[in-house]
């Protein structure tokens, strides 16, 4: 009896679970197989693109995010399973496939996480080896109390977060917005806007929770890089 009821409960969970998908993301595309396809390089892009991002994993009482793309498949899938607030996050594509691997590190009383591109890299197996002698693809801490002052003086947004791409370029990215806030862009080395992140609204109007976001991504910008940015924006304010 007590196992017929369990198994009722966790059915019942799964339903609802599938109306709130479908509610976020009509198209249920994502429901079936697709064929593989590989993310357009950034310098390839030709036009933006507009995700949804649902602030929850597809695993049933996991933790994590979900990212939809124009088409209604998932694109991009984070999932910490039973395990929040993780010091190792893992990106991956629809199939499983690591495309980053984001880790916490702790400088004193600073703290920031490293990401490293598995793009064009080994499976989750080998993830540890290369780790070991790799440099990261970009890192990301948040931004001083000073900077964020100075900024407010100037009459600018206060930057929640500040990236940097470790590479001979060394280019820098803002991320602008209120901490903790679900709305918030992000700025590239020189000035323009790259991307930006705001509640989703139905063709009708209706403004959806919090945990559901629209995420333009500019037609120059890196979409990975972009997506990477994003998922530490959510680990930071603790929505991951």
């Amino acid at each position: 009896m007590q196992q017929a009821i369990a198994l009722h409960l966790i059915r019942n969970s799964e339903v609802l679970e599938q109306m709130a998908i479908t509610r976020i993301q009509p198209l249920s595309a994502h429901l079936s197989a697709a064929p593989t396809t590989t993310e357009p390089a950034a310098e390839n892009n030709e036009k933006q693109v507009v995700y949804t991002v649902w602030m929850k994993s597809l695993v049933l009482s996991g933790h994590g995010c979900t990212i939809y793309g124009q088409d209604g498949r998932v694109a991009y899938r984070v999932d910490n399973y039973a395990c929040s607030r993780s010091r190792e996050v893992y990106v991956m594509d629809s199939d499983g496939k690591t495309l980053i691997k984001l880790l916490k590190k702790n400088f004193g009383v600073f703290k920031a996480w490293k990401g490293y591109s598995y793009r064009d890299g080994p499976a989750a197996a080998g993830l540890a080896e290369q780790e070991s002698s790799q440099q990261p693809w970009f890192s990301v801490r948040k931004a001083h109390g000073v900077l964020k002052k100075m900024e407010q003086g100037r009459g600018q947004h206060g930057s929640r977060a500040v990236a940097t791409v470790c590479s001979i370029s060394g280019k820098v990215y803002r991320i602008d917005g209120v901490a903790r806030k679900s709305e918030y862009r992000i700025i590239g080395p020189d000035g323009e806007v790259v991307a930006e992140m705001k509640r989703k609204q139905t063709e009708s109007g209706v403004v959806l929770g919090e945990d559901v976001l629209s995420l333009t991504v500019g037609p120059a910008a890196d979409r990975l890089l972009v997506v990477g940015l994003v998922v530490v924006c959510g680990l930071l304010g603790r929505c991951i």
